[in-house]
């Protein structure tokens, strides 16, 4: 092979018996993924918790706090014995038990639920049920018996609370319970209005009395009272017998 054929086989970029070598890649053209960015850590919101002034102070409490205020006008009404002041007795009677409904929704609604609420409304409705009760059993509308069970009933199953939240063991309200509540109500404002009264239909004329009706109602919330505490008693025995088989249990494992 001339001399002249052997530099012509060496162009550049050409080698003999070797493969041609690529040049180095550069970092430009191909640069480093960039790593991704970590996860930022949870937030945690601590909720603030109010005070007992500042919980006074918010619109559930004010109308439960209200509800309180108006039953010595209440009360008041009822010993006057008036057909005129048993009707103011049972629109004041009426507007608190309204109220107890509106503070409950609100405070649920508007996320107010507090320590001084839970504490005030179960006070309220007491208050308002067994003064009203007792208020008329002094004018004679209403058998002292009966004032008697719905008293003990109502102290009982409250005590009976207590002790259970001791225990860390929590009754709520029952069917029962909700179905006597509502009934002592109605019953309590048929006997405030204490009035007969006469609908005239097409042939015939129908005679009711507000006070009979609100006895019957009585009687019949007296014994959802009895059988809704059997209820509650019966669920506090089971839940601190379950308590006493599991730490009983506890006992065995431990060496």
């Amino acid at each position: 092979m001339t001399r002249a054929r052997i530099d012509a086989l060496r162009a550049p970029g050409m080698t003999l018996g070797l493969s041609r070598r690529m040049p180095p890649m550069s970092t430009a053209e191909h640069p480093p993924t960039p790593h991704a960015p970590a996860a930022a850590a949870p937030r945690v919101v601590v909720q603030k918790r109010t005070g007992i002034r500042e919980d006074a102070l918010n619109l559930p409490n004010l109308l439960t706090m209200l509800r309180i205020v108006l039953i010595p006008a209440v009360l008041w009404l009822i010993t006057e014995g008036t057909p005129e002041g048993n009707f103011w007795a049972a629109i004041v009677y009426s507007v608190s038990a309204i109220t107890d409904f509106i503070d409950g929704y609100l405070a649920r609604r508007m996320k107010l639920v507090s320590v001084l609420g839970k504490f005030l409304d179960p006070l309220a409705d007491k208050l308002l049920v067994m003064g009203t009760l007792v208020a008329m059993t002094a004018i004679g509308r209403v058998p002292a018996w009966a004032v008697i069970l719905i008293v003990a009933r109502e102290l009982s199953i409250t005590s009976l609370r207590v002790i259970a939240m001791s225990e860390g063991v929590t009754i709520a309200a029952g069917q029962g319970g909700k179905e006597k509540a509502a009934l002592q109500m109605v019953a309590i404002l048929m006997l405030i209005l204490h009035q007969a009264f006469a609908i005239d239909f097409f042939f015939f004329q129908v005679h009711a009395d507000f006070h009979e009706i609100g006895l019957a109602l009585l009687y019949l919330s007296v014994f959802f009272a009895l059988t809704s505490a059997g209820e509650y008693v019966k669920i506090f025995v089971d839940a601190v017998e379950q308590k006493e088989k599991r730490l009983a249990e506890e006992d065995r494992r431990e060496p």
